[in-house]
């Protein structure tokens, strides 16, 4: 399904798009469940995609999910994981807002904190990112346009269960359901 050589590059790029939209939301959102879509698909869809935009990944915001459903739960999981995808679809990315404890912190508290994960159709290509919350001293320390100043972390295996979810629901065949 993928156009280039590079497909953990096309998720990282999706990836940053996704953490940009939901960035743009603000805070104490509810979960975000973003469709990758090849964007040569959608090109003659969309009249707003710029012809000059080479992203080989179109985000494709899902707004059908359950409400009460929190994020970093169960439910959640379950809901990612029962998602059929059409074949068009090259991967997924889900958003959501957790509470993220840091042990090799000074303080071992929990913090709010942003959690993405995304996996494509291709075995192996996967990431998940994290985005801590910045407290009201760090932007005060930081100046004014610290809440804009995205800070990332990642590394494997940050959310083993999500990515399971989401390459189980890559996997399913939606004509093969009810």
């Amino acid at each position: 399904m993928s156009s280039s050589d590079n497909p953990q590059r096309e998720l990282n790029r999706a990836m940053r798009e996704a953490v940009d939209f939901v960035h743009a939301e603000g805070w104490d959102a509810g979960p975000t469940l973003f469709a990758l879509v090849p964007s040569t698909l959608v090109q003659d869809q969309l009249a707003q995609l710029d012809a000059t935009d080479d992203a080989p990944l179109t985000l494709v915001v899902q707004d059908n999910l359950p409400e009460g459903i929190e994020p970093g739960s169960e439910e959640l999981v379950d809901y990612v994981s029962r998602v059929a995808w059409p074949h068009e679809v090259a991967g997924v990315v889900l958003a959501q807002e957790i509470m993220f404890k840091d042990v090799s912190a000074d303080s071992p508290e929990p913090r709010p904190a942003r959690l993405f994960s995304g996996a494509l159709r291709e075995e192996g290509v996967e990431l998940t990112l994290l985005q801590l919350r910045p407290t009201e001293e760090e932007l005060e320390a930081a100046g004014p346009f610290a809440q804009d100043d995205i800070q990332l972390r990642g590394g494997p295996n940050v959310a083993p269960g999500v990515i399971a979810a989401l390459r189980y629901s890559l996997g399913q065949d939606p004509d093969e359901l009810d």
